[in-house]
This record gives structure tokens, C-alpha cells and sequence, in this order.
């Protein structure tokens, strides 16, 4: 396939939390791709009715949207259905990756260290307090299951707020769990595949200037520190590079993800997350990795384009002939 003959079409919008971030990286990928002289189409989504009259229009999708349908596996399998290109990981990958507990389980199944946690199961709340104070302790933090950029996550010092903190995040978010609090560096690793092999990108360490790399955080210039290459010696940067390059297969990803973990104070690495659609704003992690690397923001896309070519999924009609 001859990408430069295709018609890329870049979703953005959406109806996540992360609508506005997602406008944004949009809008970075399509400049990119124009750059680089691709057929590339702005799709902004506002509406699912939208979705499959937008698709008859492209031929290969460049999807940035973050959260919801767009980062959880559902448009991922419609795309597989009606036999779209489409950059990035598939299905499976995307479902468990939006999932933080199933991401931890298979953490664990791998013997990848990551914060230790509980999952509240509709207990009585007195109970769950006492669970999270003699299974985990505090300081401790609160986070949805199933969502991103830092939305509905507490850190809670005082045991007398975990129960309001954790109302707040269910009456939002739904399903929610609770880990321990990891004191440390925080750190993020891109993985990005060139040249038909995955590559763990540079570290980098976030200084945020509120207490913890928050939605504000990410997305405000001016609000975080970012040190590329992190501070870390050569020897533990390799082996966090390793790790993160494990917790990407270990989930399926293909071709890009940005893999975030904590540094602690023992010198020990513990995984958080795995997301397969970062950010690609201005601010953003895995382009300011990949820059550190010596790749520029549009290599950076066409390199997360030519992943499209990797899975090539045939229409219904061809499938059942």
C-alpha cells in the first residue's frame, strides 16, 4: 500500500473528558501529515452518529481520540469490521491498557512490579476504609478504572478524606481502585516502533508544580518541569527501558505507546500505566522523547503512520466469500 496515495483521515473530538486534548493532538498530526505531503482529512467528531459516514470518505484512519470509545477498543474493533487501516494497537490491547486493573493483573502475571492495590467492590464504606488502611495504608491514591490524563485521580495523606475522595471519583467515573502512594521520581518511557523493531525512547523525569503530574499539569505550559534525558543513571535507565518495552508486548501494542511509572526513593521502578494513544500536543510526552531521540514531531508521525501498514484487515464482504 502507497500511503502517499491514500487518503488519511484524522479523528479528534470526541465525546471523553479528553475532548479538547484530543482537538489538539489532532490538529498536530493532520499539520504533520501535510507536511510530509499525505492526502490527510480533519474528522472532528461530535457525535457517534458521525463516526461511519466520516470513515466512507478516507482510507486509512489516524485516530487521536483520547478516552472513552476512542482509546478503550471500541472504534478499534468497528475499524477491524469494516476493514480500515488504522495506526497503532488493536482491540485487545486497547481494552486492557484502558483498564488499569487489568493492566496491573497482567503486571503482576509477568513479574513486572507495580504499586500494590485494592478494588473497591461495593462495600459498606466503613469497611472499605478499613480494608485500604490495613491492606494498603496512607498516603494512598485514588484512581477510575478506566480513564485518562490524570481525570479523577486523589492523592489522599489523611485517612478521614478517602471516603469523599473516593465518592467523588465513583459519582464521576464509575468503578474505581486505590494503590499505594509511591514516593519518588516520576517517569515516563515512549516506545515507538522504526524500522520494523520497538525501541524504548529516552526517559523523562516530570517535576510538576502542582503535587502531582495532573490534568493541569500535562496540558498548561509552564506547569511541569521536564528533564530529557531523566536523571538517572545509565545502568537503571536501561533496565526502566527494558521494563517499559515488556509492559508493551506484554499488553499486544503495536507501533507506540507511553509507558508511566515511579521511580522510588529505594531506587526501585513500579508501572503504573500503558497507554497506546498518547498525547501528541504541544506538551506532550512521547514527542518530546521521540525529539530527545533525534526524531522530529512529523518523522515521529510518519513513523506512527506507517504502522497502518502492519494490519491490513479485510472487509465482511471479502471475508466470507
Amino acid at each position: 500500500m502507497d500511503l502517499k496515495k491514500k487518503k488519511i483521515g484524522v479523528l479528534m473530538g470526541g465525546l471523553s473528558a479528553e475532548r479538547e486534548v484530543s482537538l489538539r493532538s489532532g490538529h498536530n498530526v493532520y499539520e504533520a501529515l501535510l507536511r510530509k505531503k499525505y492526502k490527510a482529512t480533519k474528522i472532528q467528531l461530535d457525535s457517534t452518529d458521525e463516526i461511519i459516514p466520516n470513515l466512507s470518505k478516507i482510507d486509512v484512519v489516524f485516530s487521536c481520540l483520547h478516552g472513552g470509545i476512542g482509546e478503550d477498543g471500541t472504534l478499534h474493533a468497528l475499524f477491524d469490521i469494516l476493514g480500515f487501516p488504522y495506526v497503532g494497537s488493536g482491540v485487545l490491547a486497547c481494552a486492557l491498557a484502558m483498564n488499569k486493573l487489568q493492566t496491573k493483573r497482567i503486571f503482576n502475571s509477568q513479574g513486572l512490579r507495580t504499586a500494590p492495590w485494592v478494588e473497591y467492590q461495593d462495600e459498606d464504606w466503613a469497611v472499605w476504609q478499613s480494608r485500604v488502611l490495613n491492606e494498603i495504608g496512607f498516603p494512598c491514591v485514588v484512581k477510575p478504572v478506566a480513564e485518562g490524563s490524570s481525570l479523577g485521580v486523589h492523592i489522599i495523606r489523611d485517612e478521614t478524606k478517602l471516603i469523599e475522595a473516593c465518592q467523588n471519583t465513583q459519582a464521576h467515573y464509575e468503578n474505581f481502585f486505590v494503590e499505594k502512594f509511591i514516593s519518588g521520581k516520576e517517569l515516563t518511557a515512549g516506545v515507538l516502533r522504526s524500522d520494523g523493531a520497538d525501541q524504548a525512547l529516552p526517559l523523562i523525569e516530570l517535576r510538576p508544580k502542582r503535587e502531582f503530574y495532573d490534568y493541569v499539569a500535562k496540558y498548561t505550559p509552564g506547569m511541569t518541569e521536564f528533564i530529557v534525558p531523566a536523571m538517572v543513571d545509565k545502568k537503571k535507565t536501561e533496565h526502566i527501558q527494558e521494563m517499559c518495552l515488556h509492559a508493551h508486548r506484554a499488553l499486544g501494542c503495536l507501533g507506540f505507546s507511553r509507558v508511566d511509572l515511579m521511580l522510588a526513593e529505594d531506587d526501585e521502578p513500579y508501572l503504573l500505566e500503558v497507554n497506546t494513544l498518547p498525547g501528541m500536543t504541544d506538551t506532550s510526552d512521547l514527542p518530546m522523547a521521540a525529539t530527545a531521540a533525534g526524531i522530529g514531531f512529523d518523522e515521529l508521525v510518519e513513523k506512527m503512520l506507517f504502522t497502518a501498514l502492519e494490519r491490513t484487515p479485510l472487509p465482511i464482504a471479502a471475508a466470507t466469500k
